[in-house]
């Protein structure tokens, strides 16, 4: 199965920008119980936004990368 894009460069910006404070408030232990939690999201965001696809857009088709 072969991955297309469907991840926009700025919709990449934010989920860098998002991935990165949650994992660091969840890692540092700022939210509490909840900071596993964070950190996972983070994770996620991160990876999606280094491979530039996102499965749940896949599925729904959503793309957010321009037009060709």
């Amino acid at each position: 199965m072969k991955f297309n894009a469907n991840i926009g460069s700025l919709d990449r910006a934010l989920r860098i920008l998002a991935g990165m404070a949650l994992f660091l408030l969840g890692y540092l232990g700022y939210l509490g119980g909840l900071g596993w939690l964070a950190v996972a999201v983070g994770l996620v965001l991160l990876l999606t936004a280094v491979f530039s696809f996102c499965p749940l857009y896949a599925i729904l088709r959503i793309k957010t990368t321009p037009r060709e």
